[in-house]
């Protein structure tokens, strides 16, 4: 049976971000932090927007979605409820790591779906067969490079809003209310 996605409150992410910055004040040991500090600040996707970018990228069954920036975790977790997707989402902030972990077992959905705490820059993305971004220009530009030489030809990469830097999508399409533009590329052969 397919659950809905019940997005965590804002205000309550905001509120557990800011316990561990007073954690890492007061000295209390906890998780190993990443080297890297997170380029752009949490912005949640809206759920009609996740559906579009799933649809735009095909997803299935045989899939293997990965979010880079995953945030609260919810385009893996919506991928493997609506599609029956694997999911990897890896995010900076350790968090919203947690966040995602627990909405994940709400959901029964941890043999299904993945959170690592991580650089997106370093991690091992080779197993996707699509990548779903909602990070900033000057990001996805940075990502670029990356994408291209480590995803499989025909991986598809779905980009909430922003363009990959000079790389031309195949597909735009607008989504939501706001109008929104979502971008979808297929890495070339080699």
């Amino acid at each position: 049976m397919l659950r809905p996605f019940s997005a965590v409150p804002l205000i309550c992410i905001l509120a557990l971000l800011g316990a561990g910055q007073n954690e890492q004040a007061s000295g209390t040991a906890g998780p190993q932090r990443p080297a890297r500090t997170p380029d752009i600040f949490f912005a949640p996707s809206f759920e009609p927007i996740v559906h579009e970018m799933l649809v735009l990228a095909e997803v299935t069954s045989e899939d293997v979605v990965y979010d880079l920036g995953s945030g609260d975790g919810q385009i893996v977790i919506l991928a493997a409820q609506k599609y029956g997707a694997r999911g990897v989402g890896m995010e900076l902030q350790p968090q919203l790591v947690q966040i995602a972990r627990q909405v994940a077992r709400d959901a029964e959905l941890e043999n299904k779906v993945t959170f690592i705490e991580g650089d997106l820059f370093t991690a091992d993305i080779r197993s996707a067969t699509v990548v779903t971004l909602y990070l900033s220009p000057g990001v996805n530009r940075d990502l670029e490079p990356k994408l291209k030489r480590e995803l499989r030809p025909g991986t598809r990469v779905v980009s909430h809003q922003f363009p990959i830097g000079e790389w031309k999508p195949e597909k735009v399409v607008t989504a939501g209310e706001h109008r929104v533009q979502l971008f979808l590329w297929r890495v070339p052969a080699r």
